[in-house]
């Protein structure tokens, strides 16, 4: 193969791992490996932290590629995601859907047969909830869409505890409320900074269809929920000391952003939030994990 057909065949499959959001799919991972390692007092089966969280991987991966189909009149029109592969010309529909399909089946056989039927099922129906159910309807029918879909992005957790389970306990459900609690605050930051992209492409997000002011607002308050949630693994004894030190850290600076967002009308606030919100699910999520390795802290009280 001569070096101008090998550097041809790499830019392709390059277009190809864009179509997956490599940095998306990389925190629903993390927070799914965190849900396998949870669900386990010691280390996780080997072929449940593996092979479930590699089906996991494959299925957000899918979901994202037929994200950039359903989205690609809406993305050429607007700044941030003009040069995604679509807009852009560099994959055609029809190879987004078929990478799409062979992810998706590749992920169903994997979990299906060496994972566990319930984690198979359950991410099957995450991946229609965000790559259908929200994409191709709710972002388009509500100003409630994130609020709402935020069920599929908040599932990952809970399909890492089942991969080791096979079922669902009350603090995988806890842990799919932290991210679920998490997500309005969070996007709600990007829509703000890029309501006047969502205007011209006529998606109801919540600063389009009630104004910005009132997006402010809303962010703060779900981020005072999300302070409540985030404490209740400490209560319910789930996790220790550690864990809720790094909570009320990142929860108060949380709070710090989302008021300062409420209060200032700088224009690079929503963004500065929108980027803290993913560091700080990160950095919750790796506070659970280090708790959850040194357990002698649960029993202080």
């Amino acid at each position: 193969m001569s070096s101008a057909s090998a550097h041809a065949s790499t830019a392709v499959w390059h277009h190809y791992y864009r179509l997956t959001k490599p940095r998306v799919v990389a925190l629903i991972v993390f927070t799914a490996i965190v849900g396998t390692l949870l669900a386990s007092p010691g280390l996780p089966p080997l072929s449940a932290l593996l092979w479930g969280n590699l089906g996991i991987a494959l299925a957000s991966a899918s979901a994202a590629a037929i994200n950039h189909v359903l989205d690609q009149r809406f993305d050429i029109q607007m700044s941030r995601t003009r040069g995604r592969p679509l807009p852009r010309g560099e994959l055609s529909e029809r190879q987004a859907l078929a990478f799409a399909a062979a992810l998706g089946l590749i992920s169903m056989i994997v979990l299906t047969f060496l994972v566990n039927t319930l984690t198979a099922v359950l991410t099957f129906a995450s991946l229609i909830g965000y790559a259908v159910v929200y994409t191709a309807w709710l972002k388009h029918a509500t100003s409630q869409n994130i609020v709402i879909g935020g069920a599929a992005g908040a599932a990952p957790p809970v399909l890492g505890w089942t991969a080791v389970t096979g079922h669902v306990d009350a603090d995988a459900l806890l842990l799919f409320l932290i991210i679920f609690t998490w997500t309005p605050p969070h996007f709600w930051a990007l829509a703000i900074a890029r309501r006047d992209e969502y205007a011209r492409v006529g998606i109801p997000m919540l600063p389009v269809t009630h104004g910005v002011e009132y997006t402010r607002l809303h962010v703060l308050l779900y981020t005072v929920i999300l302070v409540v949630i985030t404490i209740l693994p400490f209560l319910t004894r789930m996790s220790g000391l550690i864990y809720l030190g790094a909570a009320l850290v990142l929860d108060a600076m949380f709070l710090f952003h989302a008021l300062r967002l409420k209060i200032s009308t700088r224009q690079d606030l929503p963004m500065r939030v929108f980027r803290f919100s993913v560091n700080y699910l990160m950095w919750l999520f790796a506070a659970l994990l280090v708790d959850h390795y040194l357990p002698t802290t649960q029993h202080l009280f």
